[in-house]
């Protein structure tokens, strides 16, 4: 491995926002780069993305509901609306997402009153029905309750629709098929990678015939339903968000990797192996293992072991669409440009001549994020006018992101 190669592996990117010496001011830095990133017309998708993978990720959710619309190409002042009453009514998956999601409670933070979580239940179902009923090609899948209720939790109800409608199209769309075929297919990935990388570890569990079916829960719901830390699911979610849709099973490889003497020191039988590997411990160093799945990706990418992983010729609906996806979230204008527009379209569209209903351009999601309205800035003349910019811009920031910015 190179030696850039192996920087990547050991620090998941230790430039650009990495806790190396000062972690302050490598936290500092990666706010400016988010928050420039933002601002620039067209939105600079690049840097998000590679924030979103280095070192601590996004950092906090204020800034995880500025970035991860931006990922997926979302307007955030243009949402879908709330589900309709009627969202429930003959839905043929109703009762298999009702009971599913009402043994999620784990999901949710501790001590969160029973009354406020059944009211995020209550809205966890009807973003789930609205988004199937959108899309009648979508079949539910149990696990995806798990992504939907992530989303929930950190942007809220009408931006989870708009991101979960715009990942069950692309990034879990495999999942989704009426059958299990492309899901298999996905996690057939998973042992060429091993293979390619430890032909030690990867005969042992051909021997034990342990197969792959240990890392489905993890792939399906993006490790939401195996970690116990919700810290460690949302930094997951940076990553994937901003990776290729292949990068979870990536990731399995490079946990199994890491639990190699564990694996090889189990006895060589599928139910003991099987156990050991579904279940994570909960001390994985997950910025490590972040860096070791880029690493695995770059040097054994999809189209290197496309052939191994196809047990029959098929066509990846996920892997396929995701270029032309990737290429439609590089000319996004800024929020203050988006929000702009949209009053100009709301102010247009009503007036009493036009006699037409104001569209709905969406909210920006503010449950929790109360805007700061007034901001006094104590700036010396040492500063210089690129941060009296960033600060003039930061008015659409969270408290929280303004006092660590400065």
């Amino acid at each position: 491995m190179g030696k850039a190669s192996r920087r990547r592996a050991d620090g998941a990117g230790t430039e650009h926002g990495s806790v190396h010496g000062d972690p302050d001011c490598g936290r500092k830095q990666k706010l400016a780069d988010i928050h420039r990133a933002l601002i620039r017309d067209p939105v600079d998708i690049q840097t998000l993305r590679r924030v979103s993978v280095t070192r601590g990720g996004l950092l906090n959710n204020e800034l995880r509901r500025k970035v991860w619309p931006k990922l997926l190409n979302i307007n955030v002042f243009d949402l879908p609306p709330k589900p309709g009453r009627n969202v429930r009514e003959d839905h043929k998956d109703l009762n298999q997402v009702v009971l599913d999601v009402r043994r999620s409670m784990k999901r949710f933070p501790k001590g969160m009153p029973a009354a406020e979580r059944g009211v995020l239940q209550d809205q966890l179902i009807d973003i789930i029905l609205e988004v199937l009923r959108r899309h009648a090609q979508l079949h539910y899948y149990q696990g995806y309750h798990d992504v939907a209720v992530t989303l929930l939790l950190v942007v809220g109800e009408r931006m989870a629709i708009a991101m979960l409608e715009k990942l069950s199209n692309h990034h879990l769309r495999d999942f989704m098929d009426l059958t299990m075929d492309s899901t298999k297919h996905i996690l057939n990935y998973l042992m060429p990678i091993l293979e390619q990388v430890d032909g030690d570890l990867h005969d042992f569990m051909v021997r034990a015939e342990v197969g792959n079916i240990f890392a489905l829960s993890w792939l399906i719901t993006w490790y939401g339903h195996v970690l116990s830390e919700f810290k460690h699911t949302l930094r997951l979610y940076d990553f994937f968000l901003a990776s290729h849709p292949l990068m979870p099973i990536y990731l399995a490889a490079a946990i199994v990797l890491h639990r190699k003497q564990e694996v090889l020191q189990t006895e060589c039988d599928m139910a003991m192996v099987h156990h050991l590997l579904s279940h994570l411990p909960e001390d994985l160093p997950f910025e490590l293992l972040i860096g070791r799945a880029v690493d695995l990706f770059e040097r054994f990418p999809p189209s290197l072991l496309a052939q191994q992983a196809a047990l029959q010729s098929r066509t990846s609906l996920t892997i396929s669409s995701f270029q032309a996806f990737q290429l439609s979230t590089l000319h996004q204008r800024p929020d203050s440009v988006l929000q702009r527009l949209t009053r100009t379209r709301s102010s247009t569209s009503s007036r009493p001549e036009w006699r037409a209903p104001a569209k709905d351009g969406g909210q920006l999601w503010r449950e929790g994020n109360r805007l700061v309205k007034v901001a006094v800035w104590g700036l010396s003349a040492t500063l210089g006018a690129a941060v009296l910019a960033v600060a003039q811009t930061a008015m659409d920031w969270g408290p929280e992101v303004l006092l660590q910015l400065f």
